[in-house]
């Protein structure tokens, strides 16, 4: 653990001053502080005590008013606001404040105990009672318990994670403890680990519905939709107005390939919907994934309207490739972009559909201009690390040998139905995904994560990210073992398809994953969807994902993960001859007849017309290209990326021999 900073110190001796009602002193020290920190969250909320001791109120109010504009989910602030206006006798004001503070964080014993007073001095015995109750709960549970919960709400995860790890290991299991650790799990993504504690929690306690609730958002987040429905269908039983329950149904049928059925369940929502925007959004997104272009727009429209500033509806917009914006649209998002009033997820959505629009309009230079800036945004917030793919490659090359291979033979499932479409995004996958899923014998279905999710499982709990269990544990894995692990593959991802006797899984980055794929699935067709790399690099540069892929906000991580991809593929093509097809994007278009009687040799199918004509299948398609697989091709896309190469020098010296290397 890193010693604390100066500042960190000056806040103890600020906070030890406070509880000795040292306010005076508090007051000088903040003020000193605030020089250096001027944002400094603790230091404020700090001042603000001060104030209010010294009677200085409307100072004080000033200083929250500040705090706020800087972190506006910070509870303590409206707690400490409540507080101000019980100085000035404001009773209004103050239960409005104390429930601001405690919607956030419920963990706020002195909120909840204040709410009950006022409310009883305001007559309103029902909501006195229901603060008691808050009151009464927070009193039953342990005093480390409540601390870590306080922290976890306003988004200090380390100490709380720190502090309920700590209780747990001296009180043993105790559902609440047990229930936040897991809540913590969700935030730093180790979904795993929540999944049990959960499942830990429900098996002591089942009809604890707010754990069931996070439970099953855990299972939609890991791409267990059937299992998540399952678990909203009981909390709809109990509760079927519930709009928590009722969205996640919705999500959970997404996730499941009905998006018409969620579609009804979204548009039930809207009545009365304190955020309308959110839901309009889901709407015209599932939309657009059934192909219903017009119907997206108008609800991307709503999206955007219902409010201001929403970057995700106009990038939404943006992203339908199709799209054009009026003068309006265009004026509109470059006010709330510049205007700083945004948070910074709507000010990069609103970069990157800037950056679409006047592209459209061939206003090149401040296209680009645009784009630059929401990567820089997005880079800002991404954690993603390049090393770590770049050892997995090592260790691919290393133990995923002929050997291997060779004493594996004849383990796995021997069930032929997957065809796996990989490479990187914007490679053309989602084409050939269209074509192949226009054949009457195959599924097309999306990118699923089940691959992954084996590879999660290989990979083990708390894995060392410099010394991974994975790819090696391969070379100690029976034939059995493969053989289990691809039937339960086939097994999970029949919730995804209606019967034909083949289905795509498309996800790109089981490139990594090909050694895996061959030894659980031995009969599985694979196809490589490569791309020229400045065309490739690019696309993926401009292209804002809704998750994953963080090494495209960036020139030199874009151009390494290129190269470790033609590293990887040089290898699984010299250890599997024959057993790739790849397919190069730039051939597809200019020869799609011959390219797509090449795809269903590879995939043993019989040539259908269909295939060639594609974009007449009706289908449900989730990636980016969307709707351009839905019109026939066309080659004057191949070398968009020509109209920005004034700037493309750091993409393209990055590249360096990979820019000949990929056809090799």
């Amino acid at each position: 653990m890193n010693a604390p900073s100066a500042v960190e110190l000056e806040v103890r001796r600020l906070r030890a001053l406070a509880a000795a009602g040292k306010y005076p002193e508090v007051l000088r020290g903040t003020q000193a502080l605030l020089m250096n920190v001027p944002e400094n969250r603790d230091v404020l909320l700090l001042r603000a005590l001060a104030q209010r001791q010294l009677r200085d109120v409307p100072a004080a109010l000033v200083t929250l008013g500040t705090l706020e504009s800087l972190y506006p989910r910070f509870s303590r602030l409206y707690q400490e606001r409540g507080q101000c206006f019980v100085a000035l006798r404001q009773a209004p004001e103050a239960i409005d404040a104390f429930q601001r503070g405690v919607n956030i964080n419920p963990a706020l014993p002195v909120s909840w105990s204040m709410l009950e007073g006022l409310y009883r001095i305001a007559g309103q015995p029902q909501e006195a009672a229901t603060a008691a109750d808050h009151v009464a709960t927070l009193k039953k549970l342990p005093p480390e318990v409540v601390t870590a919960t306080a922290l976890f709400s306003d988004g200090e995860f380390a100490e709380a994670e720190v502090l309920v790890r700590a209780f747990l290991q001296s009180h043993g299991h105790h559902v609440e403890a047990m229930r936040l650790l897991a809540r913590l799990g969700i935030e730093r993504d180790a979904l795993d680990d929540a999944q049990l504690l959960l499942e830990g929690v429900l098996d002591v306690a089942p009809d604890y519905r707010a754990a069931r609730f996070e439970y099953a958002q855990v299972l939609s987040k890991r791409q267990l939709h059937q299992q998540a429905q399952v678990e909203v269908e009981q909390l709809l039983a109990a509760e079927p107005a519930n709009r928590n329950y009722r969205t996640l149904h919705a999500m959970t049928c997404i996730g499941l390939g009905q998006n018409e059925r969620a579609i009804e369940l979204y548009r039930g929502l809207l009545n009365e919907a304190p955020r309308p925007a959110e839901l309009h959004l889901s709407i015209a997104h599932s939309l657009k994934t059934l192909g219903q272009r017009e119907g997206a727009i108008a609800e991307y429209r709503n999206a955007a309207q219902a409010r201001e500033g929403y970057g995700e509806a106009y990038w939404s917009l943006a992203n339908l490739k199709t799209y054009r914006f009026g003068d309006d649209e265009l004026g509109a998002m470059r006010a709330a972009e510049a205007g700083g009033q945004v948070a910074l997820a709507d000010r990069y959505h609103l970069c990157f559909a800037l950056g679409k629009a006047l592209e459209d309009r061939r206003e090149y230079a401040s296209s680009f201009e645009y784009y630059a800036r929401g990567n820089a945004l997005k880079h800002s917030e991404s954690r993603y690390r390049p090393e770590v793919l770049e050892l997995n490659t090592r260790r691919q090359r290393e133990f995923c040998t002929q050997e291997l291979f060779a004493r594996a033979t004849g383990a796995g499932a021997t069930g032929a139905d997957p065809i796996f479409v990989v490479g990187l995004p914007r490679s053309g996958s989602t084409l050939i995904e269209q074509i192949l899923a226009s054949h009457s014998a195959v599924e097309g279905t999306h990118e699923l994560a089940d691959i992954p999710r084996i590879v999660a499982g290989l990979q083990g709990r708390d894995w060392d990210i410099a010394n991974p269990l994975y790819p090696g544990v391969l070379a100690r894995m029976s034939g059995e073992d493969f053989r289990r692990l691809g039937e339960k593959y086939l097994s999970d991802t029949r919730a995804y398809r209606s019967g034909k006797p083949r289905f795509i899984d498309k996800m790109p980055n089981n490139f990594r994953h090909i050694g895996l794929i061959h030894l659980l699935l031995p009969n599985a067709r694979i196809i490589d969807a490569r791309r020229e790399p400045m065309a490739c690099c690019f696309g993926n540069f401009k292209q804002l994902f809704a998750s994953g892929q963080e090494f495209s906000y960036d020139f030199q991580a874009i151009a390494r993960y290129y190269r470790t991809y033609l590293e990887l593929m040089a290898h699984w093509n010299a250890v599997l001859p024959g057993r790739v097809l790849r397919v190069q994007h730039e051939e597809l278009v200019d020869d799609l007849e011959g390219q797509v009687r090449r795809l269903l040799d590879h995939c043993g199918l019989q040539f259908e017309s269909a295939c060639v004509e594609f974009h007449k299948t009706e289908r449900s398609v989730r990636t980016p290209s969307s709707e351009q697989v839905r019109q026939p091709i066309y080659r004057e896309g191949l070398d968009q990326w020509r109209n920005y190469e004034p700037w493309l020098g750091p993409l393209s010296g990055a590249l360096g021999d990979a820019l000949t290397r990929y056809r090799d």
